[in-house]
């Protein structure tokens, strides 16, 4: 291994929006991450044969792994594309969690001289799948071909629940687990229902102006939502699981059936010198971190809280050399109110009216959910913020699963201030195993504390609500 370290930069972002429902209009996720490269190698600013020979130097790619189509390699197939032949071709796990996770361990390799110049990117079309099913066809002949059996398309709030204890009680998805943490949240801080209700729908409206701003969200164009259409239930607005009202936009969930892509090239400061990349490209990975709490939400400590949460955001600003006080935007994911909630209590900020940006996409809502992609798009716009100067220093906090995988990273306009490249290892452990659980029994007998209730509707019966 290379005795010398390199300090981690990232010179190039791209995102890619095709906000066209059409079938005759589908772009297959294949198609939007190799477009997301190719601006991402354009925002280097070189001219054209330097930025061929960077392409050329590509020896790492990370892409996140998809919902919409099956392919049987991807990375393979980005490569292929591209016209480069990288040593490393890595598919990731499915998690919300992933971009940063892998953003984290390209900026690390890059430090330890394993890698010269890393691509992590990822994207879906799941819009133009869901236009495609409602037409009865299937996309256009272009697509990758794929094998006969197709029902194998991920979705984690439409699967099976496995066979284990939450099955038995019919719950363990997002829609399940999230409003669970949202109640015990909500009971930890003596809020009413109707006090969080309208501190969420607040949240999510300034979230929404955020997005209506944003080239790249899938609902610029319309007019933000504002907090009495968020929080009011109607039969358009429709409740799902208390206190979530679900809407036909999924005014309090993520939204998934986006198509968008993002894509973000690292290489060293001292390898962007040699090519002769302007400096006011360049923004510092600074460091990160990332665990994971149980699996299984039936063996967690409580629902008002999460330990990986709580310890990916302290250790990823330790790992960066910084207090939370130094970090002036923040990128905190939200699939649901909850998410950016728990991370806001724990960072010591306001949940609305925060005076420092927690999002700078507008959520996963009002921006597009993006499958496991999200925070993709909070690193490549992050790197644009922090470039036009309005902040110097940024974390992303991305989340995975069931309020169940976090991992943060940090990024500025400047070096870390220790003299260090970037940390060598990993500050955390895969997962947090030294916190007391409940002692779990099958039959109950004798009295029993209640620490949170779900309330899940499968129709839109407002009756059925109140």
């Amino acid at each position: 291994m290379p005795s010398k370290s390199f300090t981690p930069i990232v010179v190039g972002v791209g995102d890619v929006v095709n906000r066209s429902k059409k079938v005759e209009d589908a772009i297959e996720p294949l198609q939007l991450k190799l477009q997301a490269i190719q601006k991402a190698l354009q925002d280097v600013g070189l001219e054209a044969s330097a930025t061929a020979a960077l392409q050329s130097e590509i020896d790492s790619l990370d892409v996140v792994r998809t919902w919409t189509w099956p392919y049987p390699s991807l990375p393979g197939l980005i490569a292929e594309g591209l016209a480069i032949q990288p040593t490393r071709k890595h598919y990731s796990e499915h998690g919300g969690n992933q971009p940063a996770h892998l953003f984290d361990e390209a900026a690390r390799r890059i430090s330890k001289g394993e890698s010269k110049v890393a691509v992590v990117t990822g994207g879906e079309a799941l819009a133009s799948l869901s236009a495609c099913a409602a037409a009865k066809r299937l996309p256009p002949p272009n697509w990758t071909p794929i094998p006969e059996v197709v029902n194998i398309v991920f979705s984690p709030t439409t699967r099976e629940l496995q066979s284990n204890l939450g099955a038995t009680h019919s719950i363990g998805n997002p829609i399940h687990i999230y409003p669970l943490y949202e109640n015990a949240f909500r009971a930890y801080r003596s809020q009413s229902i109707q006090e969080n209700n309208a501190e969420s729908a607040e949240l999510y409206a300034e979230f929404a102006k955020v997005a209506e701003s944003n080239q790249y969200a899938w609902s610029k164009g319309s007019a933000a939502e504002n907090a009495e259409s968020i929080g009011t239930v109607s039969k358009k607005n429709r409740m799902i699981c208390l206190p979530y009202a679900m809407t036909d936009p999924l005014l309090m969930n993520a939204f998934n059936t986006v198509n968008l892509a993002a894509a973000c090239i690292l290489t060293s400061a001292e390898h962007a010198t040699e090519l002769g990349i302007p400096e006011d490209r360049w923004i510092y990975a600074l460091g990160g971190a990332g665990t994971r709490d149980s699996n299984d939400f039936w063996e967690r400590p409580s629902f008002w809280w999460s330990p990986a949460m709580s310890r990916s955001l302290d250790a990823g600003l330790k790992a960066s050399g910084l207090r939370k006080e130094e970090i002036d935007i923040y990128d905190l994911y939200s699939c649901f109110p909850i998410v950016p909630k728990l991370a806001c209590q724990h960072l010591g900020l306001p949940i609305t009216g925060s005076p420092k940006p927690i999002t700078l996409l507008g959520g996963l809502t009002s921006f597009g959910g993006a499958g496991n992609n999200y925070s993709m798009h909070a690193i490549t716009e992050m790197s644009r913020q922090l470039r036009k100067g309005n902040g110097k220093t940024g974390l992303v906090l991305a989340n995975g699963g069931v309020v169940t995988y976090q991992n943060t990273v940090c990024l500025s306009r400047s070096p870390r201030t220790d003299g260090s490249p970037y940390p060598e290892c990993k500050p955390l452990p895969e997962m947090v195993t030294d916190v007391q659980i409940p002692r779990i029994e099958n039959v109950a007998e004798g009295d029993a504390t209640i620490e949170v209730c779900l309330l899940y509707l499968m129709t839109g019966d407002l009756q059925s609500t109140k």
